[in-house]
């Protein structure tokens, strides 16, 4: 069975090593890396990792219309990697899907629903623990603080990317999920959630999230390191957005994710230390990985010296965690979303 990844990355070095080590070990079979404009690297730690046979590289240099990652995704659809695959799934090197059921595999999750055509795997988002630095460290064993499984709002917060059959039922990837879905298709499709909860028809075309409080990661989840350290949230700010460039990430995206009240490490459980090791102990790999984690430290000096930078990082250490709302609450935000909803459609 193939299972392909596709990923896009940009000044990410620090972080790769780790991320393939860990979807090498839960069963992605190819992974699809596009770089793009990197200046830690990224790009010369993938060509080593194509020669060692870990990863597909292509570069995507901008600039792009529309975003970087959906310039990728257009290249991709042609890819023999995406044609020629059994499952597929586009997601980020700040996502690791966490299965938890049998051997922790993608192949013992689809056993586990073996009717599935597609699984959404939700987010279960990560705070950033209140680390201020950025550390050489994994960040699944560094982030272990985490939203409780039950949420419900900010809807965001309950995105989802897709693991789905690549049996001609979509013709496009997408961020979130397959698009251009074939309609003579559409009633065969089967999507679970990542309870083994079947879904309703709605998912099959459009939907991007989760029910709210609806905690769907009895079999699997998709952890979501989406900040980090305070310094590392700088750092993706001053990337930029990967799918828009107009949208800066600020401030409303830390307090839409920055979520610690539970202890959540169950994706420890997963046996791939030896395999990040085995890419650490590479002498070209280790050399780059070491001027990435560098570089990070030296584009967060600069950064500072700026105000506009320096202002968004006391912020930063000003704010505490994001309270998870009750129910109530939750529920009366939503419906002025959907009462917004109906008076601007």
């Amino acid at each position: 069975m193939k299972v392909t990844a596709v990923l896009t990355v940009r000044n990410e070095g620090a972080f790769l090593l780790e991320w393939l080590a860990h979807h090498r070990a839960v069963g992605i079979t190819d992974v699809l890396v596009f770089s793009n404009d990197c200046q830690d690297g990224t790009d010369r730690m993938l060509d080593r990792l194509q020669a060692l046979g870990w990863v597909t590289h292509v570069a995507n240099p901008g600039p792009h219309r529309g975003g970087p990652q959906w310039s990728a995704l257009k290249t991709a659809d042609r890819h023999p990697l995406v044609r020629s695959a059994d499952w597929l799934i586009t997601f980020d090197i700040d996502e690791f899907i966490n299965v938890k059921v049998g051997d922790r595999t993608v192949s013992a999750l689809l056993a586990a629903v073996p009717e599935a055509t597609a699984i959404p795997l939700t987010w279960r988002m990560f705070g950033n623990a209140g680390l201020q630095r950025c550390i050489d460290a994994p960040v699944t064993e560094t982030f272990t603080a985490a939203a409780p499984e039950q949420l419900y709002w900010p809807w965001q917060a309950m995105m989802f990317k897709t693991l789905y059959r690549n049996d001609g039922s979509y013709r496009r990837l997408g961020i979130h999920r397959p698009r251009r879905a074939d309609p003579d298709r559409l009633a065969a499709q089967r999507w679970f959630d990542g309870s083994g909860r079947r879904l309703p028809p709605v998912f099959h075309r459009e939907r991007l999230f989760s029910d709210p409080g609806s905690a769907p990661f009895g079999l699997v989840q998709l952890n979501h390191y989406a900040l980090g350290s305070a310094e590392h949230f700088i750092l993706k700010c001053d990337r930029g957005n990967s799918f828009q460039n107009s949208q800066p990430t600020t401030m409303d995206y830390w307090v839409d994710r920055n979520f610690n009240d539970v202890t959540d490490d169950s994706i420890l459980a997963l046996p791939s230390a030896a395999l990040r090791q085995g890419l650490h102990d590479d002498p070209v790999l280790q050399a780059l990985h070491r001027d990435a984690v560098a570089w990070r430290k030296a584009r967060f000096a600069a950064l500072m010296a700026e105000e506009p930078w320096r202002a968004l990082y006391g912020r930063l250490l000003m704010t505490p965690p994001s309270r998870v709302l009750g129910r109530t609450e939750a529920e009366a935000v939503l419906a002025l979303q959907r009462q917004a909803s109906v008076i601007t459609s």
